[in-house]
């Protein structure tokens, strides 16, 4: 299967998904990531930038990433690009690396740009004829997806659970790739707060640990 992470931030995937992303690789599946932006110059540096991009390459090479597709939105800005031009980034990536599978930022994350690469996805993976995308999960990123107001439209909701156990490992050493990102506890972006969601996730389904996802479609042939 190819499988495409389309990620708004370094370290969303991570958080997202690292743990499924190791068992996709471990199965034979190739695994790709989109990182859809790079922070505006008046809030990062460059430097700031090449680093926290460096730290991407390092935890997507612990978890088997095949490719790492970056691209320069500007963040926090999404909101400013049209919304056919981030589509558009996005489908070329579905069809360079013809991704049948694809994981997508949970649109009611209190994060604007997780909202607008989350409806940018599934516009770029619109069920055509010349589409290759047959399933679409959505994850959870802590530190955005739990900070959402309790609205009914904007709660995350998993129903497809993916049994990490044998992968937790795997999705925190590549979070620690991230020095610039993680941080002690008790914060939602620490190594235990994260280890904790995984192991809370997982008593949900009986296992060690698991990652949450909303299935948006799936289409069986």
């Amino acid at each position: 299967m190819k499988v495409l992470v389309v990620a708004p931030h370094p370290d969303d995937e991570v958080l997202g998904c690292g743990g499924s992303i190791a068992r996709h690789v471990a199965t034979g599946d190739d695994v790709d990531v989109l990182v859809a932006t790079r922070g505006m110059p008046e809030l990062y540096s460059d430097e700031g930038v090449a680093h926290v991009r460096e730290e991407a390459k390092r935890a997507h090479a612990k978890l088997g990433v095949a490719q790492t597709h970056f691209r320069d939105f500007p963040a926090p800005a999404l909101d400013t690009v049209p919304r056919y031009q981030l589509a558009e980034a996005v489908a070329s990536v579905i069809r360079e690396v013809g991704a049948e599978c694809l994981y997508i930022p949970h649109h009611g994350d209190i994060h604007s740009d997780h909202f607008h690469l989350y409806h940018a996805a599934l516009v770029a993976a619109r069920p055509l004829s010349h589409c290759p995308v047959r399933r679409i999960l959505v994850y959870e990123t802590i530190s955005e997806t739990e900070w959402a107001p309790p609205l009914a439209d904007s709660v995350f909701y998993p129903t497809v659970f993916v049994d990490i156990s044998e992968y937790l490992d795997q999705k925190l050493d590549a979070m620690a790739c991230f020095e610039s990102q993680v941080q002690p506890p008790p914060s939602a972006r620490s190594l235990r707060t994260i280890e904790s969601l995984a192991r809370y996730r997982g008593a949900t389904i009986s296992c060690d640990a698991a990652e949450g996802f909303m299935l948006v479609r799936e289409i069986v042939k």
